[in-house]
């Protein structure tokens, strides 16, 4: 029953960034760039354990994958890379972890439903995506238009249910994949230009192997 009721929440949350529109669009200050020491925030995990983000980066180079919202499509897109990629990653040295903004709640939903292979972080509040310089996209990308009325958003939300993967939270959110040193440093920092914009393997090997590198 809670996690129908934290999906409902979520969906409304969902519909209501929708009519308010990102706020968030250009960066005010310099982000988070190669070379700079990486943010370390205390985020819940799926389990509800309170974890450092720094924790996933203590023994081997960290691969944080910032995730859009649960219930969209080029999440379950990157999914399903990430399923096949794992292995590659793993033998290249890194250790990954999904940053999401779903409680853990949800965060266990998610993980069950498309295999998701590492451990999630729930930033509902967005912290850990202010803290990696992380902004939100124009609307015109997500739907090549303006934005049209409230039917067309209740409709989306109701083909989201059928689904099984119900829209949620800040839609306008943009994903990103930070590589981070066992010292702390960061060795990549790619940050999605859209929605599907996902990096290539090789680029995330190579910034992982780099990372090896740098003594700790």
């Amino acid at each position: 029953m809670k996690l129908d009721m934290l999906i409902e929440a979520a969906e409304k949350e969902w519909f209501e960034h929708w009519q308010e529109g990102p706020t968030r669009l250009r960066w005010t200050t310099l982000p988070l760039q190669v070379g700079d020491s990486a943010p370390d925030l205390t985020l819940p995990d799926q389990t509800g354990n309170t974890v450092q983000i720094s924790d996933f980066w203590t023994e081997r180079p960290a691969l944080l994958l910032f995730w859009r919202h649960f219930g969209c499509g080029c999440g379950v897109g990157r999914a399903e890379r990430l399923v096949t990629e794992y292995n590659t990653l793993m033998e290249a040295g890194a250790r990954c972890v999904i940053i999401g903004q779903g409680e853990p709640e949800r965060a266990t939903w998610y993980a069950e439903k498309f295999d998701i292979p590492c451990p999630i972080l729930c930033d509902p509040e967005e912290r850990a995506y202010l803290a990696y310089g992380l902004l939100e996209m124009d609307p015109w990308l997500l739907l090549g238009e303006p934005k049209p009325g409230p039917e067309h958003f209740h409709k989306v939300m109701q083909k989201h249910r059928e689904m099984g993967r119900p829209v949620a939270d800040n839609p306008f959110l943009l994903p990103g994949e930070f590589v981070v040193s066992r010292a702390g440093t960061l060795m990549l920092a790619y940050r999605y230009q859209y929605c599907d914009n996902y990096p290539d393997l090789a680029t995330l090997t190579s910034s992982v192997k780099q990372a090896i590198m740098e003594a700790p």
